[in-house]
């Protein structure tokens, strides 16, 4: 694996960071950083991408060549030491730990993600389904669920915390439904969240699959500020052939 830096020129700012990021996606790198500004040249975007170095060629191509690119330059920091960033202390500003992490090979990478969840929210998929592809299946859920609940938690604290305690159902109403559609399209039917338009869906997984959003809903609304012993459950998704993924919270 390699991690390199990409400094793009472009002469617009709508769209970018997304067009961008799918071509690294695709290209199979995962996208750990990025940082745009807006200079003499036209708008730059900084992104610190790591992936196969076979896909390195392949990728800088694309970028070459994309419609959305006047300009690029790649730098690479030295191979034997991949620059990856430390878990950060816990601020205000980032997802606090209130949950174990699972014994993960990728639990680094997972830290030193929230603090940019934190910074990007809401537009946080493009990192997320980056580290969704970085996972093996067998990682893959309990990672993203995790993740899910730091994020959830930090929602809370930083929106509802100040509200008094409500029972599930309204916590459901008042606090997860405003929280999810922060990020998704999202609807309440009786007591169930529905999605229709989960990023997490058909990506070659078997299987129920929005793990992120279970376990972010399971942060909004589970202990120790809310119902203890909560479960969410998936029991629709689209990755298995239903029209709209959705969620069901028992205590």
């Amino acid at each position: 694996m390699v991690d390199v830096e990409f400094r793009v020129v472009s002469d617009r700012r709508e769209g970018l960071l997304l067009a961008l990021g799918q071509t690294v996606i695709a290209n199979g790198f995962t996208l750990l950083r990025q940082r745009m500004a807006g200079d003499s040249d036209g708008v730059v975007l900084t992104m610190l991408v790591r992936g196969p170095r076979t896909s390195l060629p392949p990728l800088e191509e694309c970028l070459g060549t994309h419609p959305l690119v006047r300009s690029f330059e790649a730098s690479r920091p030295d191979d034997t030491q991949p620059v990856v960033e430390a878990p950060p202390e816990v601020t205000e500003a980032s997802p606090r730990r209130t949950n174990t992490l699972p014994t993960l090979a990728d639990s680094r990478l997972i830290e030193a993600l929230l603090p940019q969840l934190a910074r990007d929210y809401p537009n946080i998929f493009i990192p997320l389904l980056a580290l969704e592809r970085e996972l093996s299946p067998d990682q893959r859920e309990p990672a993203l669920r995790y993740v899910g609940q730091r994020v959830g938690a930090w929602v809370y604290k930083r929106d509802f915390a100040l509200g008094g305690h409500l029972q599930l159902g309204d916590a459901v109403r008042h606090i997860a439904l405003p929280a999810l559609r922060q990020i998704v399209q999202a609807e309440l039917h009786g007591d169930s969240l529905r999605v229709p338009n989960s990023p997490f869906c058909h990506r070659g997984q078997h299987g129920t699959c929005c793990h992120f959003l279970r376990g972010m809903l399971g942060g909004l609304l589970g202990a120790p500020h809310g119902t203890h012993g909560l479960r969410v459950i998936e029991t629709h998704c689209r990755n298995t052939g239903a029209e709209i993924c959705s969620f069901e919270f028992r205590a």
